[in-house]
């Protein structure tokens, strides 16, 4: 790993660090701690996704003309002022405003370390890169949300200010080791003379006719409907509802999601690697399946509390090993898919679908979590099976080298291996 490569990774635990330190502990601080009710501390929380949603959009054209450091570092600035302002705000006017900077500047962050990533790795590396970035971005949530509980007190308003000032130090610590990374050089034109790369645009026309990117995108949805769309709405709802979850139980759950990435992450990498993407998709389509219909097992059938405890803690076991089997999938074909010099857009474009998943996810699968136990089931079960049957097709819209670049580097040095000598002839010494 590189010295810059490195660094980016620091960066991506550090952000990650950042979102756990604060973001679970934002409902009760506006409106409990300002004093400001549960619709002002709904409205800041959706502030985040209207925020991403905005700002995403134009953050790939910002990478791919500015370039994907600049744009980390001015996010990082705008979620430590985002930050700072939060912790300090009394009214719901500033706490919204401060807000919106905190989520645009973590939306922002997300796209620029991917292409990061992309720009310091190779096509065959890409894989293990984006693995331990999500390792150490799962690992920076745990520590983060777990530090940030033992520093809250809702009694005390200044254990707050404290938490959030905290967060803009670290951001504008992670802003100084950002800005002197120094990045390796951009590649040569193949014949390595001197002529420039000719410069390139974001260009949305052109990515809505790549067909492959396309398709990817509405699996992409999918995907993060049925998964993270549900972790802290539906599928909690679901869990308390329905399988008479209590809330400590779920934070068990979250932890054992964790502590499955955690442990699973590197376990899965080389099992990855030599499978082609469409299929490990698909396979984790039927994964999540499996574990949608445990879930509607411990909240459906008649069943002790304490198997419906263990089954529902399984759920997001589960959810944790696809998401490992993921991690260094969906990245790397994203900027596989993406023409030279157009990974940041093509990462925004995908960072975008998320966030409205993500928005899209709690609307739908809350109130039916909470209320239509068995439609609800059902209905994410058919959200992953989609999700299997979308993976197939892609498999027909990617060539090899983006689908199973594995296959791809094997047969490239079985054809540059030596030819062994022949064989002397019998006799030839007589």
């Amino acid at each position: 790993m590189s010295k810059a490569m490195r660094r980016i990774q620091v960066g991506s635990a550090l952000s990650a660090f950042g979102l756990g330190f604060t973001v679970p502990y934002l409902y009760v601080y506006v409106a409990q701690v300002r004093g400001l009710g549960a619709v002002t501390a709904g409205l800041v929380l959706a502030v985040f996704a209207v925020a991403a949603l905005i700002v995403l959009p134009f953050a790939g054209r910002a990478i791919v003309s500015r370039g994907a450091l600049p744009v980390l570092v001015a996010s990082l600035v705008t979620a430590a002022a985002g930050s700072l302002a939060l912790g300090l705000s009394a009214g719901a006017t500033t706490v919204l405003l401060s807000a919106a900077l905190l989520g645009a500047g973590q939306a922002v962050m997300q796209p620029a370390l991917a292409t990061l990533v992309v720009d310091c790795s190779s096509t065959l590396s890409r894989t293990r890169a984006f693995a331990t970035q999500f390792f150490l971005q799962n690992l920076g949530l745990g520590v983060g949300g777990l530090i940030g509980g033992h520093l809250v007190d809702p009694s005390r308003p200044g254990s707050f200010v404290l938490l959030f000032s905290i967060q803009a130090a670290m951001f504008v610590l992670l802003t100084g080791l950002m800005a002197t990374t120094r990045l390796p050089k951009a590649a040569l034109p193949e014949d390595g003379g001197p002529e420039q790369v000719p410069a390139v645009k974001a260009d949305w026309r052109a990515l809505f006719r790549n067909r492959a990117m396309v398709w990817l995108c509405v699996l992409g949805f999918v995907l993060f409907f049925a998964c993270y769309g549900q972790f802290e709405s539906g599928l909690s709802a679901y869990g308390v509802e329905a399988a008479g979850i209590s809330t400590s139980t779920l934070g068990t759950a979250l932890a054992a999601n964790t502590a499955m990435i955690v442990l699973a992450q590197f376990l899965v990498l080389r099992f990855v690697e030599r499978r082609r993407r469409s299929r490990v998709i698909a396979g984790v389509g039927l994964l999540w399946a499996v574990a949608w219909a445990v879930a509607g097992f411990s909240g459906l059938a008649d069943v002790s509390q304490a198997v419906a405890t263990v089954s529902f803690i399984s759920v997001y076991a589960l959810f944790g090993l696809g998401e490992a089997l993921l991690s260094p999938t969906l990245a790397p074909l994203v900027a596989d898919l993406a023409p030279s010099g157009l990974a940041g857009q093509y990462n925004s474009a995908f960072a975008l679908v998320k966030q409205l998943a993500l928005a899209i996810g709690p609307a739908v699968g809350g109130p039916m979590g909470a209320a239509l136990h068995g439609p609800y089931i059902v209905l994410m079960l058919l959200f992953c099976l989609g999700m299997a049957g979308l993976a197939m097709g892609l498999e027909r819209r990617l060539t090899t080298a983006q689908n199973h670049p594995y296959a791809t580097r094997a047969r490239v040095v079985a054809q540059s291996a030596p030819a062994s000598p022949p064989a002397a002839p019998v006799g030839a010494d007589a």
